[in-house]
């Protein structure tokens, strides 16, 4: 796999170190109790805007972010990964559906509370979207799409983890060891990919619109199991070490 042109490189290595940031405060937001971890998005969004030169800080991850969707994007449309259009293929390629839509959401978050427009944890912005989704005359089965990308990418997660396929756009300059969180970040993903998608298909199929959940909310759903949850907050948290130090290593695809 050859690189890409470098500004377009460094594009998707900024969008990959800002989605390691999201994953890393929200699962310390997980493992303590001062807030409200179920408003997922916002709290990390919240979190970052109250730190030193945080609107700076939030500036910056809305660039990352935005990046890391570019690059989603044409991994759907133009297929820059080389998934091919057979039905594995483009199966792939609609999983990038549910990273499109989540990682939007939080951009579109951190800008408002960047420009001043939001300030303080409202209501869950993955709620309030699908729920004015639902208006639209094809929002039913916008939304139905988004839940089956985020299922399948559950999918694919599963498959990663086990496969260790995900370091074919590793460097071999990166540590040994980035692969082993890499699997345990995965498997982790999975489960809450998995919880958020059911979810969106019954917001849309089943008229359950306040079932939607973001990152935030299918964690507080796992609450209850226990070691499940543990297992998945701290899986997260190095889903954002790994993300982090892959965009040190990343192998980015050309765009032709």
């Amino acid at each position: 796999m050859t690189d890409a042109p470098e500004t377009f490189s460094w594009l998707v290595r900024f969008g990959y170190g800002g989605r390691g940031v999201v994953y890393l405060l929200l699962g310390w937001l997980a493992l303590g109790t001062r807030t409200r971890v179920d408003a997922g998005n916002q709290a990390v969004v919240d979190m970052l805007q109250k730190m030193p030169l945080g609107r700076i800080a939030l500036g910056v991850l809305v660039a990352g972010l935005i990046g890391y969707v570019a690059f989603k994007l044409l991994c759907l449309i133009c297929d820059v990964e080389h998934h091919g259009s057979d039905v594995k293929g483009l199966r792939r390629r609609l999983a990038n559906l549910g990273g499109i839509m989540g990682y939007s959401i939080v951009a579109y978050s951190a800008l408002r509370f960047a420009l001043g427009l939001k300030h303080g944890v409202e209501e869950s912005q993955t709620r309030a979207t699908v729920h004015t989704a639902l208006d639209w005359s094809v929002g039913k089965v916008a939304i139905g799409i988004v839940g089956i990308g985020f299922i399948l990418a559950a999918g694919a997660q599963v498959r990663q983890a086990v496969t260790g396929h995900f370091m074919h756009r590793v460097s071999g300059r990166a540590p040994g060891w980035v692969e082993w969180i890499g699997r345990i970040g995965f498997s982790a993903r999975a489960v809450v990919f998995a919880v958020v998608g059911w979810s969106l298909m019954r917001a849309a199929w089943w008229h359950h619109s306040r079932d939607a959940k973001g990152l935030g909310e299918a964690l507080v759903s796992l609450r209850a199991s226990g070691t499940l949850y543990t297992f998945v907050v701290i899986g997260l948290m190095l889903f954002g070490a790994f993300s982090l130090i892959v965009a040190r290593y990343l192998i980015v695809p050309r765009v032709e």
